[in-house]
């Protein structure tokens, strides 16, 4: 299975280099939240923009310089932004730094753009742990089932809601049953 063309490349649960993920167990899906390229482009013109500005103002070496430090700093920070990364293995579920074990996974829901523009906004649980992106319309909700996390869920913006809800269910022995 190839990964789906779309926003952003992200790598196929079924590709011989996603057979084990680093923390242990057999992976089972695997995305990383990359920025799309219009960002690239709009860091670009603005980086240009600036940089122009500073060495009409600054003719020298100077104007160049912090030209090309605001084009690092604006590329550092759009790979940064982009490095999160949604895991389903052996332990659980994985966003970023933050894990959810399978056993403690509800009901896994794929939201369609007008729920998850709820879910983001007016539906939102204050207690809900959400990893957003606004270049993601889409996304997934997650109950929690841990008597002692008092979280009531998780939200997950997502390219592919549907695939991630199907594997997140199978790996939970739950399937995408409505919250």
């Amino acid at each position: 299975m190839t990964a789906p063309a779309g926003n952003g490349p992200s790598r196929a649960v079924n590709s011989p280099d996603a057979a084990a993920s680093p923390a242990g167990g057999r992976l089972r899906y695997a995305e990383r939240l990359r920025v799309p390229a219009s960002w690239w482009l709009f860091a670009a013109a603005m980086a240009g923009s600036f940089w122009y500005a500073t060495y009409h103002a600054m003719p020298h070496l100077g104007g160049h310089l912090i030209g090309l430090l605001v084009a690092v700093a604006c590329g550092v920070g759009l790979l940064a932004y982009g490095r999160l990364r949604i895991v389903v293995d052996g332990q659980g579920l994985r966003v970023g730094g933050t894990t959810i074990p399978t056993s403690s996974v509800g009901s896994v829901l794929p939201l369609t753009a007008a729920q998850a523009r709820a879910l983001r906004g007016p539906a939102a649980d204050a207690t809900a742990r959400l990893f957003l992106r606004p270049y993601l319309s889409r996304g997934v909700r997650i109950e929690v089932t841990d008597p002692d996390d008092p979280t009531p869920y998780w939200y997950v913006a997502t390219r592919r809601p549907e695939q991630l809800s199907t594997v997140l269910g199978d790996a939970s022995g739950r399937t995408g049953e409505s919250a």
